[in-house]
C-alpha cells in the first residue's frame, strides 16, 4: 500500500515561493583604461642611388659640354668666349632684360616676349584651321584622298622658302613671320588629328550607326575624347616647330626678337651674346615642350586592361 504525504498549507505556501535572489557584490571602482603608447613615425628611407643616378649623368653631360666649349675657346683663335667670360656676360645681360633704347635696341626679355607673341598667334592659327581639318579629312575618306598628295608635298618644304610668299602677299615683315610660322606648324597638327580619328575602333562608329547619332553627336561623343592624346601630340610637335621657324624668320625679316637679336649680336661681333640668345631659345624651348607634355599627359587616358 502507498502511503501518501500530507503537507501543511505554510509548507505548501513555502515551496512554490521564488528562491531568494542572491546578494549582489559590492560596486567596484571603475577601471582606468590606459590608451596604448603611439607607435614611433618611421620614415621611409630615401633611395639614394635612385636620386643619385637621377642627378648625376644630367651633370655629367653639362660638364662634358663645358669642358669642350673650355677647350674650344682656348685653341680658338678668332675670340670665341670662355664659359667664365660668358657667365659674366650673361649677368650683365640679365640685370636688366627689359631695358628700352629704341626699337633696334631692347633687352632679351623684350625680344623673348615679342617672338612668343609671334609665336602664340601663328600657332594659334595653326591650330584653328589644321585640328578641324584633321577631323574632317580622318572622318571622310573622300577628302584624305583629295588631300593627302597636297600635304605630302608641301609637308617637307623648308621653313624659309615660306617667308617671301610671306612677304610678296603680306608686305610687311611681321606677317611675313607669322605666316611663316602657321604654315609650318599646321602639318603636325592635321597629320596627327586625322591619323587619330582614323584609328577609332570600328566598334564605336558601328554603335553610332545603331544608335543613329547626328555627325555632331559621334565628334564631340566619341571622335573628340578617342582622339585627344594624338591631338594633343600633334600640338607638342607643331610648337617646337613653331618655336624653331620664328627664329629664323626674324634673323631674315629684322625687329624686335630672338632672332632678330641673334643676328644684331653677330652684326657686332658679340660672340658672347649670341651663345646667351643660345641657352635662352633651348631653356624657352625646353619649358613650352615640358608645359604640353604635361598637358597631354593630364588628358591622356590609358585602357583598363580586363
Amino acid at each position: 500500500m502507498v502511503s501518501a504525504v500530507f503537507h501543511s498549507p505554510l509548507e505548501a505556501a513555502a515551496s512554490q515561493a521564488p528562491a531568494p535572489a542572491a546578494a549582489k557584490p559590492a560596486a567596484s571602482a571603475p577601471a582606468v583604461v590606459t590608451p596604448p603608447a603611439p607607435e614611433p613615425r618611421t620614415r621611409t628611407p630615401i633611395d639614394l642611388r635612385a636620386v643619385w643616378m637621377r642627378v648625376l649623368p644630367p651633370l655629367l653631360g653639362f660638364g662634358l659640354l663645358v669642358l669642350i666649349w673650355e677647350l674650344v675657346a682656348i685653341r680658338s683663335t678668332t675670340g670665341c668666349p670662355t664659359p667664365l667670360a660668358t657667365w659674366q656676360q650673361a649677368l650683365t645681360v640679365f640685370s636688366d632684360p627689359f631695358y628700352s633704347k629704341g626699337p633696334n635696341d631692347q633687352g632679351v626679355g623684350w625680344n623673348v616676349l615679342s617672338s612668343l607673341q609671334r609665336v602664340a598667334l601663328g600657332f594659334g592659327l595653326a591650330a584653328a584651321v589644321g585640328i578641324p581639318a584633321g577631323f574632317a579629312i580622318g572622318r571622310f575618306e573622300f577628302l584624305s584622298r583629295m588631300f593627302n598628295p597636297l600635304i605630302s608635298l608641301l609637308r617637307p618644304v623648308s621653313p624659309l622658302a615660306w617667308l617671301p610668299i610671306g612677304l610678296l602677299v603680306f608686305k610687311g615683315a611681321n606677317p611675313a613671320a607669322i605666316w611663316t610660322i602657321f604654315i609650318c606648324s599646321i602639318w603636325p597638327m592635321v597629320i596627327n588629328t586625322a591619323v587619330g580619328v582614323q584609328r577609332v575602333p570600328s566598334d564605336y562608329m558601328n554603335v553610332a550607326k545603331v544608335l543613329n547619332l547626328s555627325e555632331w553627336k559621334i565628334l564631340t561623343k566619341i571622335l573628340f575624347p578617342a582622339v585627344r592624346p594624338y591631338m594633343l601630340t600633334g600640338v607638342r610637335l607643331a610648337v617646337g616647330t613653331a618655336w624653331l621657324v620664328i627664329v629664323a624668320a626674324e634673323m631674315l625679316t629684322g625687329g624686335v626678337g630672338i632672332g632678330f637679336w641673334v643676328w644684331d649680336e653677330w652684326n657686332n661681333l658679340n660672340v658672347a651674346n649670341i651663345i646667351i640668345a643660345i641657352f635662352v631659345i633651348g631653356i624657352v624651348g625646353l619649358v613650352l615642350e615640358f608645359a604640353l607634355i604635361k598637358l597631354a599627359t593630364a588628358f591622356t587616358f590609358e585602357e583598363v586592361k580586363s
